[in-house]
């Protein structure tokens, strides 16, 4: 009778200690829980109007040691003249795009200059990186619903704009970006402009901190849920 008492005692005994230890590994687990960051926030930069040999190769660099992918939409006698550049926006996971072949105001033109201007883009990124899917970014971010409809790639606008191109501050340029930037956002920048280079790459820098991640507009569309469809304009990463 006394060993059975004894071995109840010590699976109780067990329990209690158990239960304890349970209890300290749940309490572990919630103070750990609270100290992580916040769910990574996706964020899409894109440069237009490139590419610089200096200016773009600087901001190349950057991107690369810092983790961060981009979307280039570029003009297509620039990217004729620098086609080395162009593949190493590719072969280092950014996104390729066009901004017609001489950054034309599409809005108001005729068809013919729509289809040569946005045709002649196309065909010489096909030349450098071969065949795809070259979305358009329309020089000014206007175009009409009827020219829209002759564009057979997906659109793509932007919802910050800190017009870097008018101030060519840096300092400016990030605190207009850090002022309006939310989670989803497609930033609109120019890699022509060392200050704009200085001021994105400082941007990556304090908003990693935040939590956020960047992708290429077409990576920002698919982690919405959003299949891109020609024609379609597109804003933010939803749409």
């Amino acid at each position: 009778m006394g060993k059975r008492w004894l071995a109840l005692a010590w699976v109780c005994l067990l329990a209690l200690l158990g239960g304890i230890h349970s209890r300290e590994e749940a309490t572990q687990a919630s103070t750990w829980e609270e100290g992580l960051p916040e769910q990574n926030r996706y964020v899409a930069l894109t440069f237009d109007d490139g590419p610089q040999p200096e200016t773009t190769a600087r901001l190349l660099d950057g991107l690369r040691q810092r983790g961060a992918s981009a979307t280039f939409f570029l003009v297509g006698e620039r990217a004729a003249a620098y086609p080395e550049l162009v593949r190493r926006m590719k072969a280092e996971g950014h996104q390729v795009g066009s901004h017609t072949w001489s950054h034309v105001r599409l809005q108001g033109a005729s068809a013919r200059t729509l289809l040569d201007e946005t045709g002649r883009a196309q065909r010489v990124l096909t030349q450098i990186l071969g065949e795809g899917s070259y979305w358009l970014r329309p020089p000014y971010g206007l175009l009409d619903e009827e020219e829209r409809a002759l564009v057979e790639v997906p659109l793509i606008k932007w919802s910050v704009d800190p017009r870097d191109w008018e101030s060519r501050d840096t300092a400016k340029v990030v605190e207009a970006v850090m002022g309006a930037v939310k989670e989803n956002s497609i930033v609109l920048l120019h890699d022509i402009y060392p200050t704009s280079v200085e001021a994105a790459l400082q941007i990556v820098d304090a908003l990693t901190l935040q939590g956020y991640r960047f992708v290429t507009v077409e990576e920002l569309l698919a982690l919405n849920g959003v299949e891109p469809q020609p024609g379609v304009l597109y804003r933010t990463g939803t749409g």
